[in-house]
């Protein structure tokens, strides 16, 4: 904060107080300098905090802040969510979870559902403000998004991030921020944060006392590249995390908040805790946290001398004490809480009714027909297709259909989890009930349970298999299953999923309606498997049973229309995996070894199920020969790489183009390949169209062991096309790609 002498302080005082029109703020304290926006941020946050007694600091220095009735300042609440559309607050627009946004691979369509996000969080903020309601939950600051990377597919809230990727998680994210606060100049629209800072990613039954070991090639390389592209982009708040990085707990890490966060990346925002995470400092070791000191009073005081400015918890009501027993000052709780402040009043929270455009947001954007429409594009160009023999798409006048499976007419797997609620929740038996002709016959049976077998073993379902002319098996996981620590209510290990198979009660009856739909060897009848879930799981034998295998993620209120979209050809499918799948647990390394090393693409040397990146469609895809703007760069040079792309099919589709760069020869280990581009293009059948990327010197950098960055001379190879690399891509049917050499001097 800018500082000025007390003398010009006050004088500023008496000279700029003036009324302001559309004033809502009572007479008895609009005349307060704090409520002027006429006068500068700086001088509104000093004349707010001298006003403060040390209690009231602390207490504004907390989620939820009470009302300070003699200046007039109602409740507020920091702790709000909107990972995938705002959460726990009332009826909104519910996209797909952020892992299904993720495997768009599109930057413009994260920054058109953030938007739309913002638009309702306003609308719905604005609502509440005009009834004088202040419930955690209804405020503007939201906790999102999540841009750890989804190291491994044991984590159960894999689901909340974008994926495996650092490029992929900071275009996504960094288009998800902007649209959340919005271009005014003057007024964020609504606060983003970017959590969890940093290494953070599992498990979550240690996350209280886990302690991530990670070498700085792995934090430069793989952990902190999204949340420095996020800080760049102007992000509002970070997010620490509940476990230690290095021996240092997250939330009083000093090379991690002091030196990367603040000093290298000159982060203007404030830093918050992630809910209890100060309790973990005074829980002894052994007993499920820290222990790094022996009271809550030394716990608040280091967390707050860190630079930490907002406490997720009460741990901050002990910090009157800190100042008395002099473990800190009060001036430096007046630092951080100016920090904290300013985001409230970058908020408008302090100006009369109609300072700031966003005021006028009116309820009718709420789940308006455009966000619905948004929603149902979003679960489209996600949805991937993993397998199809020919049965796909479907002819929406079959005489019969049978839906089957525990999540065809299951409501909780169109959320995931950090979720709004709807009045209109498409269900996928009811979009598929939606589109078919009146003329066919569609039944539906639940079939088996979710994860455990059935008390009765009669099974009425499977033979149905044998006399429709296609099954559609709707099985996976939902967040009963995997998802946050006490959040997951099926989960035996806290959310994550140690065991990485789909529950044999589904496998079983997957036999049972593949056995069925075989009984006349002359006319076997297919099987669709719909799966849905937030993480990859073992499909091996999903994959060969079923004719066809769509991943639908966790797909939001739309969810049911889109698949019927997709399963019917209304749209071809487009989303690629934003995660490797591999085989099994067992080409991973232990859960809780931080090392990137044989995790995913980028550093994995045997074959997936699944690779990154991959996804079939209903069309194929040609591509042409690479094209260099020169085949020889400086270290300082930009270089162009064209391709041309053909659709070579008979249905329009959309298909993501990816440049990945691979360095044939380096001083230490890099990545196989690693994504560095991508373009989502859409062509008509037998179209064709140039696509071409611009690669600054970024694109030919490693991170060396100390975690510094360098480009060094010699040959790089390029890949451009509609998968990674990966030889399992091709085996899969992911089209040819064009590659290219270039040498850099």
């Amino acid at each position: 904060m800018k500082t000025i002498s007390r003398k010009l302080f006050h004088l500023l005082l008496l000279l700029v107080i003036i009324p302001c029109k559309g004033q809502t703020i009572d007479k008895k304290h609009g005349s307060l300098p704090f409520y002027n926006p006429a006068l500068s941020i700086d001088i509104r946050i000093q004349d707010l905090i001298s006003r403060l007694t040390l209690e009231e600091k602390a207490d504004q220095m907390m989620h939820n802040t009470s009302a300070i009735e003699r200046l007039g300042i109602p409740p507020y609440s920091y702790w709000n969510e909107a990972l995938h559309g705002v959460g726990r607050s009332g009826v909104a627009t519910v996209f797909p979870q952020a892992i299904g946004l993720g495997a768009t691979f599109d930057g413009d369509l994260a920054y058109r559902v953030s938007s739309a996000i913002s638009d309702e969080a306003r609308a719905m903020h604005n609502a509440a403000k005009a009834k004088g309601y202040n419930k955690q939950y209804g405020g503007l600051t939201f906790w999102t998004p999540n841009i750890n990377i989804f190291r491994d597919p044991r984590w159960g809230r894999g689901q909340e991030t974008y994926g495996e990727d650092p490029f992929l998680t900071a275009t996504i994210g960094t288009a998800f921020v902007k649209g959340l606060q919005g271009d005014n100049p003057k007024y964020l629209k609504t606060a983003a944060c970017a959590k969890h800072f940093a290494v953070h990613s599992g498990p979550e039954k240690l996350r209280h006392e886990f302690n991530a070991e990670v070498t700085q090639k792995d934090l430069w390389e793989t952990y902190l590249p999204a949340f420095q592209a996020l800080v760049e982009a102007k992000v509002e708040a970070v997010m620490c995390a509940y476990n230690s990085t290095n021996g240092e707990p997250c939330c009083a890490n000093k090379y991690l908040i002091t030196d990367v966060l603040r000093k290298q990346w000159h982060f203007k925002g404030h830093v918050l805790t992630d809910c209890g995470a100060i309790d973990d400092f005074y829980t002894p070791k052994g007993k499920g946290g820290h222990g790094v000191v022996e009271t809550q009073a030394e716990a608040a005081a280091l967390v707050l001398k860190s630079g930490v400015s907002l406490n997720c918890g009460d741990s901050y009501t002990a910090l009157p004490e800190a100042v008395k027993k002099g473990l800190i000052t009060e001036k430096e709780i007046d630092d951080q809480l100016a920090i904290l402040l300013r985001t409230r009043f970058k908020l408008g929270l302090f100006d009369p009714m109609g300072s700031n455009p966003y005021d006028a947001i009116s309820a009718d954007v709420v789940d308006s027909k455009e966000h619905r429409a948004l929603a149902k594009e979003v679960a489209e160009k996600g949805i991937v297709l993993l397998k199809n023999n020919g049965i796909l798409p479907l002819k929406n006048d079959l005489s019969k259909y049978f839906v089957t499976g525990p999540n065809s007419a299951n409501t909780e797997i169109l959320l995931g989890n950090y979720y709004g609620v709807n009045p209109n929740m498409v269900t996928i038996l009811e979009g598929i009930a939606a589109a078919v002709n009146p003329a066919s016959q569609l039944q539906y049976r639940l079939g088996a349970m979710l994860n455990q077998a059935a008390v009765n073993p009669i099974d009425w379902a499977s033979g149905n298999a044998s006399n429709s002319d296609v099954t559609i098996a709707v099985l996976g996981i939902s967040s009963l299953l995997e998802g946050e620590e006490g959040e997951s209510l099926a989960s035996p290990t806290a959310g994550d999923r140690l065991d990485y198979n789909l529950p044999q009660s589904q496998i079983d009856y997957l036999r049972n309606l593949r056995k069925a739909a075989d009984k006349n060897p002359v006319n076997k009848k297919p099987i669709v498997a719909i799966i849905t879930g937030g993480s990859p799981m073992n499909l091996a034998e999903v994959q060969e049973l079923a004719d066809a295998v769509l991943l639908v993620w966790y797909p939001g209120e739309e969810g049911g229309t889109a698949v019927a979209d997709i399963l019917f050809g209304k749209i071809s499918p487009s989303g690629k995996l934003p995660i490797t799948f591999p085989k099994s647990l067992d080409q991973l390394p232990p859960y809780e070894d931080y090392s990137m090393k044989g995790r995913t693409y980028k550093y994995m040397n045997v074959d997936p199920l699944y690779p990154f990146g991959f996804g079939l469609s209903y069309t194929n895809f040609t591509y042409g020969e690479a094209k260099l703007s020169s085949k020889s760069i400086s270290k300082k040079e930009n270089l162009v790489v064209s391709v041309k792309v053909t659709n070579s099919g008979k249905v329009k589709s959309d298909e993501v183009v990816q440049l990945y760069v691979s360095d044939l020869v380096a001083s230490v280990e890099v990545p196989n390949f690693q994504l560095t581009n991508m373009g989502r293009i859409t062509l008509e059948p037998g179209e064709t169209t140039e696509v071409s990327f611009r690669l600054t010197p970024k694109a030919f950098e490693i991170v060396k062991n100390d975690g510094s960055r360098s480009i060094e001379s010699g040959e790089f190879k390029i890949y451009v096309g509609g998968s990674s690399p990966m030889k399992r891509s091709f085996e899969l049917g992911a089209p040819k790609m064009a590659e290219a050499l270039i040498t850099v001097k």
